[in-house]
C-alpha cells in the first residue's frame, strides 16, 4: 500500500489525484503547514527538501511531484495515463512533464513565496514579471493545444494534463487565471468532471476551483 505525505492544495495534489484516479490502496499523512511540519527532523530525514509530496511505495521514499507522476503511471500502466514505451506520444509527455516542472514550477514557487528571495512582498516590477512568465507559459501551451491537441499528447489524456490541471489551479487569483486561455480551459473544464477530481477535493478539504 502506497504512503502519501500531502498538504492540501500543495504541489501534493497530483499525486493524490492520481491515486485516486487509478483506485490503487493508499493512506495519508497530512502534514500541516502553519506548525511546520515539514521542517520537522523526522520528516526532513524522509524528504531533506522539506516540501510535499512524499510517496512511499513500500520500499522506498520517492519525492517530486513530476517524478512520481511518471512513477506511478508507469507502474500502472494500464490506465492508459502514459502513452507506450518508444512511441513519439511518450517522449512528448515527458517533454511536456519538463516544461511544467522547469518552467512553471519554480516561477510560481516565486510567486507565493517572497522569503525565498529575502522579501516580505516584491516590489511591483518583479510582481508583474513573475506573472508574465507566468502567462508566457500558457501562452506557448494554447498555442500547443491549438496545433496538436486537445491534449498535450494529442487525442488521449495522460498524467501530464492532470499535472498541467494542478498548476492552473494555483493561477486562479492571479489577475489572469489559466482559465482565460480557451483550450487550457477546456482541459480543466474536462478533468474536473472526474469522480477522482470531486473526491479528492472533498478528502482535501478544497472549495475554490472545483468546477
Amino acid at each position: 500500500m502506497y504512503q502519501l505525505y500531502y498538504s492540501p492544495g500543495s504541489a501534493s495534489l497530483v499525486v493524490h489525484w492520481l491515486l485516486l484516479e487509478l483506485q490503487l490502496p493508499f493512506t495519508l499523512h497530512k502534514l500541516d503547514f502553519s506548525k511546520n511540519e515539514q521542517k520537522s527532523a523526522a520528516y526532513l530525514a524522509i524528504n531533506p527538501s522539506g516540501q510535499v509530496p512524499v510517496l512511499f511505495d513500500g520500499s522506498r521514499y520517492l519525492c517530486e511531484s513530476a517524478a512520481i507522476v511518471l512513477y506511478l503511471t508507469e507502474q500502472h500502466p494500464k490506465a492508459g495515463l502514459v502513452p507506450e514505451q518508444g512511441s513519439a506520444q511518450r517522449a512528448e509527455f515527458i517533454q511536456w512533464l519538463m516544461f511544467l516542472t522547469n518552467q512553471l514550477a519554480p516561477t510560481f514557487r516565486l510567486w507565493f513565496y517572497p522569503p525565498d528571495l529575502g522579501m516580505t512582498d516584491y516590489p511591483p516590477a518583479t510582481k508583474l514579471a513573475l506573472q508574465h512568465k507566468i502567462e508566457s507559459c500558457w501562452d506557448r501551451l494554447e498555442q500547443h493545444l491549438t496545433q496538436r491537441g486537445p491534449w498535450l499528447t494529442g487525442d488521449k489524456p495522460t498524467a501530464a494534463d492532470f499535472l498541467l490541471t494542478m498548476y492552473m489551479r494555483w493561477s486562479r487569483n492571479m489577475p489572469n487565471t489559466a482559465l482565460a486561455w480557451p483550450r487550457l480551459k477546456w482541459i480543466a473544464d474536462q478533468l474536473r468532471q472526474r469522480p477522482s477530481w470531486q473526491q479528492l477535493n472533498q478528502t482535501e478539504g478544497l472549495t475554490e476551483w472545483q468546477y
